[in-house]
């Protein structure tokens, strides 16, 4: 349980937001008018269900309509509630700002436990939800866009785009009204993986700096690196996936609903995950330590920490216990404003949610584009590149022969370097120089305006300054 006096979610990030927008020369006027949520519609609908009608309660906030279309998650829980949408739409205001993404930030959720209701049934409640929020245009390819968050996935966001083009047969570009999608309704590769994708290359660009290695007093790359984990969830698990196969990390702990697991050896997470899908926890699982306190575990040593789960795990109850050098938010505000002032001070460094984990966005935003455009990416020129590719391949094999030499290509290369970017490949590379290039304008920042002590404050004021400029020209 959190302290009773432990900020809320809502307050956190406007603390946060607070700290970093004191350090600007924004009007008054123009600091609010970003502060503000524009609106937040509240819907109360009932469904036939199991013989007699249900009332749910959902959600959709705007919080700025700098750029439209806004974007942002719907989440299903039962946790859902007004003040955690208008925090979360005014992080995706951030977030997509500081990764350049053309939208404004918006955020719905729908009160249910979606494990209590059959596919069936989950079905009619999506469709109805959808029905309301797209009579009013909060769900439009021009105005909201939607995208799955916490208890949602391609699924649910099929049942919205195909609600929406029922409603709205005549709109060419109705598949863009929903992100995050299935590949047959219009939906692009790399998606399910785009925010624990996000995660490592996050990482991996902050490694590239030694600098930053230093500040969090750590050495060399991520090989070796020890992981804690919490949430082996879409994004905890894409994460730990790709940094123990591609990066040489080692996942020593796993922190889920029923407890946590710990190994210095590390774990396997592929093992693991399929071990949670069938006994719905790591209870019992053979490797590792099973630790029944799972919240413990986020204090165990260790070189890297990724919350990648639940709100306020960190908070001033643990903070100054938390021993890892360096943590990485992959979740959407895993550490309370209180404990962030209270890890700053001890010179932990906090690779912000605000840039962590917006590779969902971005690749949302690659899926809105390519819905929009009526084609798949690498469609037009990944022939073309492997022709160009073939005439130089050819050339040296001829050059080879007629000298003499005998030389030959390494073994793979030929495979590697003719093969041309399909859609996966073009959606990682962009995905790749979007996280490089946010934690780049972060970094400008961070070492350069002697004010600025962390990463957190750093990506706000990138953002805020964006969002401003995009009023300005609005003529605010």
């Amino acid at each position: 349980m959190q302290p009773v006096k432990e900020p809320g979610f809502r307050q956190s990030v406007e603390l946060m937001f607070n700290r970093a927008v004191a350090l600007t020369d924004l009007s008054p006027g123009l600091e609010e008018k970003i502060r503000v949520c524009n609106a937040t519609y509240t819907v109360r609908f009932g469904v036939r269900l199991r013989g007699s009608i249900h009332t749910f309660t959902g959600y959709r906030s705007v919080h700025s309509e700098h750029m439209e279309p806004v974007k942002g998650g719907i989440r299903y829980a039962l946790s859902v509630n007004q003040n955690e949408v208008e925090a979360l739409a005014a992080l995706m205001t951030f977030k997509c700002a500081l990764v350049e993404a053309p939208f404004g930030g918006s955020k719905g959720g729908l009160c249910i436990d979606p494990r209590e209701w059959d596919d069936h049934e989950l079905e009619q409640i999506t469709r109805r939800f959808a029905y309301e929020l797209i009579k009013r245009d909060m769900i439009n390819p021009a105005q909201n866009v939607p995208a799955p968050d916490m208890g949602t996935g391609e699924r649910e966001m099929a049942w919205m785009a195909d609600q929406y083009a029922r409603m709205n047969t005549t709109d060419i570009n109705a598949r863009a009204c929903v992100t995050g999608k299935p590949l047959n309704a219009g939906g692009i590769a790399g998606r399910v993986e785009a925010t624990g994708r996000g995660v490592q290359y996050a990482l991996r660009e902050f490694f590239r700096e030694p600098a930053d290695v230093a500040k969090a007093g750590l050495t060399g790359g991520l090989d070796g690196k020890r992981v804690i984990v919490q949430g082996l969830g879409n994004v905890g698990y894409h994460a730990a996936h790709f940094l123990s196969t591609e990066d040489g990390a080692k996942i020593t702990g796993v922190i889920e609903r029923d407890g946590a697991l710990y190994a210095e050896e590390g774990l396997n997470i592929d093992a693991l995950r399929d071990w949670i899908s069938t006994h719905g926890g790591v209870k019992g699982f053979p490797e590792g330590q099973y630790v029944a306190d799972g919240a413990s575990v986020l204090e165990e040593d260790c070189d890297i920490l990724i919350p990648a789960a639940l709100e306020g795990v960190i908070n001033l109850g643990n903070a100054a216990r938390i021993m890892a050098p360096l943590i990485v938010e992959a979740a959407n505000g895993p550490i309370t404003a209180g404990a962030d002032e209270i890890l700053r001070h001890k010179g932990t460094v906090v690779i912000p949610d605000l840039y962590v984990n917006a590779g969902g966005v971005t690749v949302s935003y690659f899926e809105w584009v390519k819905n929009l455009g009526h084609i798949r990416f690498g469609r037009m020129g990944r022939r073309q590149e492997e022709s160009r590719h073939q005439l130089i391949v050819d050339e040296l094999e001829r050059l080879s022969a007629d000298s003499g030499v005998g030389w030959q290509l390494s073994p793979g290369f030929k495979e590697k370097y003719l093969r041309g970017a399909g859609e996966l490949e073009l959606v990682r590379s962009g995905l790749d120089d979007t996280m490089r290039v946010a934690l780049q304008n972060m970094r400008e920042v961070w070492h350069g305006r002697s004010d600025v002590e962390d990463l957190r404050t750093s990506a706000y004021l990138v953002a805020i300054d964006r969002v401003a400029a995009s009023y300005r020209a609005k003529g605010l």
